[in-house]
């Protein structure tokens, strides 16, 4: 692993050699009409299609093997602006000695394992190392607090949890259940009683065999939000390995010689599945930048690592606009000083014509909207590597291997022009790989369908437009929080009786919270409690997805069987 505090000798791993297919399509009705998944699969495997059977291998071990050991697999800045590189090679061996540790906790095949830390090195490792062994990795979003955690270590069973510092606290209560492994100082871990990971890998092997398995076998789990009851679990399989290159290779157009920065983190899907396991898949450098999201960092950030593709939500791309600071970047005559953007990509809500157009104007590349889930991985995109209808405002078109269409209430098929929920036929789409929620939190098929939740249209060119949710969700900075995991957060409040959460619409992050509050007989609304109410969700859910707006009202309205009405409550805040 190799540290420097400048990144501009650096280059991307994947420039010596060409991982694109040969003679790769580039019309996209030829390549969705005519796709075959075994195609697909020598085209991202070769002769080795059984790389596909362990994550590690298809991901790094198989690079390693055919000579590609040497080239950059990640790019990491930390806060201080030091620049860490390491290679697949480096990843190999590193990842070998964690998973030898952790089969000496006794970890084995389907066992999860979980990481809260930022984005560095030694969560690609751990990530790695997991798949390795057979066991299924977890995140662990920074910004959740204890209920969040607690929820998803319980339904999961987490055998081993990698922390740091900073966050160990929020493990306070938790640790007894789990082995806890502290990133960081040996005295730090002393304290609190956990192993060193640095001291504990020194006497480990760097070497040990992949576990194989089947493509039904998990290697990913997620939790996503519901507006009903507590997050669903989602087990993400091995077949979705081939749905991730489609995205990487067709959509995000991933290419051997990019500088690639997804900035979403890997706490979260878009991240894990995209700026880990997408690139490294595609045998492509990824980009770490451990600072939280600045827009002048982010300018530098770009400039100083030239990067060329960058995978983005609407929210970060409405606060670099509104902070002016790109306004002037491709003005300079020194080309040191500009940005090398060769395309971006925007996922988690709605891209807007206002920001595509400042994309295209100030960054000086073509951005395109995608869509996705955490169930789903992204099924509805605008390709950057094939050519289609591509109207402003769109979702774009099925990911090749998916049949999308829009249903009415009775499940019956829509035409064009008439909205209705987004659904993918299951029989007909062979790189859909989700398969149901981890413990059936919820029913989410019916016959053939798998139903997204989400409302939308269809237009005669094929393209799909976003209309909004058929349930409660809120996306908030590109974040999908449910308002009953909110609403009992808020709950726990001892002056609270009721509680309602809502989106109301926000310029920057697409929507913020909103919680409606009736107090208990007798106490009156403060300012006071208001903040107290907001800190509780902080400290107990997650800092994204705390009420920036409370409202002390007399009543909730409910429907006569005694559900809250979250629609007038959104109606009165946009009134």
């Amino acid at each position: 692993m190799n540290i420097s505090s400048q990144s501009a000798s650096l280059s991307p791993s994947s420039l010596d050699t060409d991982t694109s297919p040969k003679n790769a399509p580039t019309n996209y009705r030829d390549y969705y009409d005519n796709f075959d998944m075994n195609t697909l699969l020598t085209e991202i495997f070769g002769e080795h299609v059984d790389d596909r059977l362990n994550a590690y291998m298809a991901c790094c071990g198989r690079h390693v093997r055919d000579g590609r050991g040497d080239t950059i697999a990640l790019v990491h800045e930390d806060t201080a602006g030091n620049v860490t590189q390491m290679t697949f090679s480096e990843l190999d061996n590193a990842s070998a000695q964690v998973a030898n540790l952790l089969q000496s906790y006794g970890v084995q095949i389907g066992d999860q394992v979980a990481t809260m830390l930022p984005r560095t090195p030694e969560l690609l490792t751990i990530v790695l190392a997991t798949w390795r062994i057979g066991a299924v990795y977890q995140p662990l979003f920074t910004a959740f607090g204890y209920d969040s955690i607690k929820y998803r270590m319980d339904k999961a069973g987490t055998k081993v949890v990698f922390t740091n510092q900073e966050n160990r606290g929020k493990f306070e209560n938790l640790a007894e259940q789990t082995k806890m492994v502290l990133v960081g100082s040996v005295a730090d871990a002393q304290t609190w009683g956990d192993d060193n990971y640095s001291k504990s890998l020194a006497t480990q092997p760097q070497t040990i065999e992949p576990v194989i398995l089947d493509t039904a076998a998990p290697f990913l789990q997620m939790f996503t939000s519901g507006t009903v009851g507590k997050s669903k679990g989602v087990s993400v399989p091995l077949s979705a390995l081939s749905a991730f290159y489609l995205y990487m290779h067709y959509a995000i157009d991933l290419r051997k010689d990019d500088h690639y920065w997804n900035m979403a983190d890997p706490g979260w899907a878009y991240g894990l599945y995209y700026a880990i396991t997408g690139p490294l898949l595609l045998g492509i450098t990824t980009y770490f930048n451990e600072a939280g999201f600045d827009a002048a960092n982010t300018r530098d950030f770009m400039i100083r690592h030239k990067i060329s593709n960058l995978a983005s939500s609407p929210t970060a791309f409405r606060m670099m606009k509104s902070s002016g600071v790109f306004d002037n970047v491709n003005d300079d005559a020194n080309d040191s000083s500009k940005l090398f953007l060769r395309c971006a990509n925007s996922a988690g809500e709605t891209l807007n014509t206002e920001v595509v157009n400042w994309v295209e104007t100030y960054l000086n590349c073509k951005v395109c909207d995608q869509y996705g889930q955490t169930e789903t991985g992204m099924t509805c995109c605008e390709h950057h590597a094939l050519t289609h209808e591509c109207p402003v405002g769109s979702m774009g078109m099925a990911l090749p291997g998916h049949t999308l269409v829009v249903l009415d209430d009775d499940m019956n098929v829509l035409p064009d022009g008439e909205q209705g929920q987004l659904a993918v036929v299951v029989s007909q789409s062979p790189a859909f790989y989700f398969r149901g929620y981890s413990w059936n939190e919820k029913q989410a098929f019916a016959d053939d369908y798998y139903l997204t939740g989400d409302v939308v249209e269809r237009h005669s060119d094929g393209s799909y437009w976003f209309s909004g949710r058929d349930d409660d969700i809120i996306i908030t900075a590109g974040y999908r929080v449910g308002p009953t995991d909110v609403e009992n957060t808020v709950l726990e409040h001892e002056a609270v009786a009721e509680s309602a959460a809502v989106g109301v619409p926000d310029e920057v992050r697409g929507h913020t919270i909103k919680s409606y509050v009736v107090l208990k007989d007798g106490i009156e609304g403060t300012e006071e409690i208001a903040k107290q109410i907001q800190e509780l969700v902080r400290k107990r859910l997650s800092t994204h997805a705390y009420p920036r707006e409370v409202e002390f009202v007399a009543a909730l309205p409910k429907t006569p069987s005694g559900k809250i009405q979250r629609f007038l409550l959104r109606s009165l805040s946009v009134a």
